[in-house]
């Protein structure tokens, strides 16, 4: 049994006293629990009898409490007070009746306030006279009290409301009907129905967008039900002009649907391949009874925030799980579909922005800030989020966690390149809480940098946008010679090695703005290049987005920062895995931290060694590269992380903890279906790649090597990078492609120039700084060029 502790007042987190739905409001509790004595209330035959909810059984302990018990659990009351009135409260007399039953044991002041606290906890009810007009049924009257109803209110309700029934399942009439008549409902047409309920087998019906339509035109409230299935849905009720109408959900339901989107496209199919119907006579008349059941909670007046959601029934556990439903505010239907342009077009705002030093870097919020504002977009039905889960295949140590598929990988088919060691959205962290905000963020971040439609798209040839544009190689960087062996090249390379065409200056494309920080107004990039979309079915493509610079943040600044230093990583590593240069060691001693240590220890039970070099480049900011590999067998199953911060720490985790997430992948046999990885693992040790292994000729890097100095606010940071980007040559450009339904900060970062670590090729950096950082005394031919390509 569960028992609240005794008091002298029953507060309302108690369980019987904070009954779901929305509580009564009974005009006695008008002016409590500070009420005066009854006599001034000029108390006659109006004022309802009073009574404890009927859903409540009464037990008075002598010298012990009052217990108050239901099906929520038990309520106990202390005091001598509530134990002379608790058997008076049989719902047989008024307010009257009560003063008078009560004298000389309870003064009328005592009374008021003792019947205001108890009406405030939503224990006691009134009964409107006469008698007659009372519910009858007392198994109903407590059902509905313990939804915080007034019985009386809801049986009334029930009597006069209405539904109109659209069966687009084709479930015939009569085990429908008997399943609302059941629950006291009666079904009409359209005219004077509280309740419109459409039964269906698939929530992405065509016609449903015209009955929502129909619905919102004449301001009448809908539930849409699925009865049929192992997994029958219930809800949500929309109600037009209050939260999400039937188009927000089925934007997130499609979201979900792109796997049978994409089987049903490939059988030249006009619909997503659907399952059969599973059911049978029991699942399919449970289902009926609970959508009844929802219907008569709705015209009865009860109110929950699960009615706003879709309620998935289990069959086969009996488990119900909820997913809420929340209006899009860019909406095209009910809300205002320029937002997401409106807010491209402008100037990207930055501000001062205190930091929370945290293990995985700066932040405005912690974890678990991030994770409590934000939890709710996960779920596999309506969450833009599909899963939150530890990612198999090694030890819990690794705190890798995944979130769904990667959309920034462009697949031919849903089994091409599986495995990619990026085909999946994941998080890592030091602890499972920051790997579990990094998946989450990181799934948003890749949902929101998705095309959806409403960003705002110039179409125009490059030379008609005169300065405003950047040609699309500019950030790119391929080389001619790929361009010219491009067809061949795409043919073996997985997707995120595309090498787009030759650009065209002449041919009208999409442009989208994107702000500069640097020169403070909007440039011009190739829509394709900053969100995700397939390359056109017909026409050449120019450019193809990838997710290097995206980046979700607990505020703008924050996302703008990790967005940045990615770009930094990353030019990194191309410098130095294309150059294949020996760099220094960094020093782990230097950097006392205990969870390294653990590291090692893990490590060593898996019979690997780890090591970390520095990869810091022209720009300063500590990037580094952590190395794995095995030491006991011929196949070394080499793996790598990388990291970059400001902060040499923070970098050197970031590294460490990116080789905890991809370091399954070569845990076990690789998957037959990743060639580049099977060819990694067997045939690639320290010995043939010793450009993996740190430069023992030069001193390893310490901690106090790098200089570095905190900066108070995420700002200052920025002003920083900002300034560092100018020196050099270069362009910061952020686009903002923060979602309004989502909130989450999130951006995509760019500063043309910067390299990416996979196989670009063309003239600039990569040749350019090893030679100005004394890598190497000339610029690196093209074709001694590293031959393998990063395939992370």
């Amino acid at each position: 049994m569960r028992a609240t502790p005794p008091s002298a007042f029953p507060g309302p987190a108690s369980p019987a006293s904070a009954p779901h739905g929305r509580p009564w409001s009974p005009s006695l509790c008008d002016r409590a629990p500070s009420a005066p004595c009854p006599s001034e209330l000029h108390v006659d035959s109006l004022w309802p009898r009073i009574g404890f909810r009927r859903h409540l059984t009464t037990a008075v302990v002598p010298g012990e409490a009052t217990y108050l018990v239901s099906e929520q659990g038990v309520t106990a009351i202390e005091g001598e007070a509530v134990a002379v009135l608790a058997p008076l409260l049989d719902g047989s007399r008024d307010l009257s009746a009560l003063v008078r039953d009560t004298q000389g044991l309870l003064s009328p002041t005592e009374l008021g306030s003792l019947l205001g606290k108890l009406t405030q906890a939503n224990l006691v009810t009134g009964c409107a006279a006469p008698p007659q007009a009372d519910f009858t049924d007392k198994d109903a009257a407590a059902f509905w009290e313990a939804a915080g109803l007034e019985a009386a209110s809801a049986g009334e309700a029930l009597t006069r409301g209405r539904v109109r029934l659209l069966d687009l399942a084709s479930l015939g009439g009569t085990a429908t009907r008997g399943a609302f008549l059941n629950v006291g409902v009666a079904l009409s047409g359209p005219g004077g129905c509280a309740l419109t309920v459409v039964l269906c087998d698939d929530y992405l019906l065509p016609q449903l967008k015209e009955i929502d339509k129909e619905q919102r035109r004449s301001g009448r409230p809908w539930m849409l039900a699925k009865p049929h299935g192992v997994e029958p849905w219930i809800g949500p009720v929309f109600q037009p002009g209050e939260g999400a109408c039937w188009n927000c959900m089925a934007y997130r339901l499609n979201h979900h649907r792109q796997p049978e989107q994409h089987v049903g496209q490939a059988l030249g199919l006009s619909s997503a391949a659907a399952p059969p119907r599973a059911t049978i006579a029991a699942s399919r008349s449970l289902a009926l009874q609970a959508i009844a059941l929802e219907a008569a909670k709705w015209i009865a007046g009860y109110r929950d925030s699960s009615q706003m959601a879709i309620r998935v029934l289990d069959n086969l556990s009996l488990s119900v799980r909820s997913h809420p439903v929340g209006q899009r505010p860019q909406c095209p239907e009910c809300g205002d579909p320029r937002l997401v342009g409106e807010r491209v077009q402008q100037p990207v705002a930055i501000t001062s922005r205190p930091k929370k030093t945290l293990t995985g870097g700066h932040r405005a919020l912690t974890s678990e800030q991030v994770l409590e504002r934000y939890e709710h977009l996960v779920g596999r039905v309506t969450g833009v989020v599909s899963m939150l889960q530890r990612a198999p295949g090694g030890p819990d140590f690794l705190n890798s966690y995944h979130s769904g598929p990667n959309p920034a990988l462009t697949h031919r088919s849903l089994t091409a390149f599986r495995s990619s060691l990026r085909s999946q959205s994941g998080g890592k962290g030091t602890t499972s809480l920051d790997a579990k905000v990094g998946a989450l963020c990181e799934a948003v971040e890749r949902y929101s940098a998705t095309l959806h439609g409403d960003e705002p798209r110039i179409r125009a040839s490059f030379a008609e946008l005169a300065g405003d544009a950047i040609r699309p190689n500019q950030c790119q960087l391929y080389d001619e010679r790929q361009y010219t062996n491009r067809l061949q090249w795409n043919a073996v390379q997985p997707p995120f090695q595309y090498i787009c065409d030759p650009f065209d200056e002449k041919t009208p494309i999409d442009w989208t703005p994107i702000w500069s920080l640097t020169h403070g107004r909007h440039r011009m990039l190739p829509t394709q290049m900053l969100y995700y979309s397939a390359p056109p079915a017909q026409g050449p493509c120019f450019a193809l987005a990838d997710s290097n610079g995206n980046a979700a943040g607990s505020s703008i600044e924050d996302a703008i920062l990790q967005g940045f230093f990615e770009l930094v990583e990353r030019d990194a590593v191309a410098l130095w895995w294309y150059n294949r240069t020996r760099q220094p060691g960094v020093d782990l001693n230097s950097f006392p931290d205990p969870w390294i240590d653990e590291m090692h220890a893990q490590y060593a039970q898996l019979k690997r060694e780890f090591w970390v070099l520095d990869l810091t480049s022209d720009l300063g900011i500590p990037a580094m590269a952590a190395v794995s590999r095995r030491i006991d067998k011929p196949e070394e199953d080499i793996m790598f992380g990388f990291g970059c911060h400001f902060d040499p720490g923070i970098a050197l985790r970031r590294a460490l903890t990116e080789l905890n997430q991809l370091l399954p992948a070569v845990l076990g046999p690789p998957c037959a279906d990743d060639p580049q990885l099977i060819d990694w693992c067997t045939r690639r040790t320290l010995a043939n790649q010793p450009y993996l292994g740190p430069d023992r000729s030069v001193p390893a890097k310490c901690r106090g090597d790098y200089g570095y100095t905190l900066r108070p606010d995420l700002l200052d940071d920025i002003k920083a990078a900002e300034q560092l980007v100018r020196e050099h040559g270069m362009e910061l450009l952020v686009l903002d492609q923060t979602r309004p339904d989502l909130g989450l900060p999130t951006v995509k970062v760019m500063v043309p120039g910067l390299r990416h670590f996979w196989a670009r090729f063309g003239s600039g950096r990569l040749y350019d700084v090893p030679v100005r950082l004394g890598r190497r005394n000339t610029p690196i031919p093209y074709e001694q060029l590293n031959p393998i390509p990063l395939f992370v």
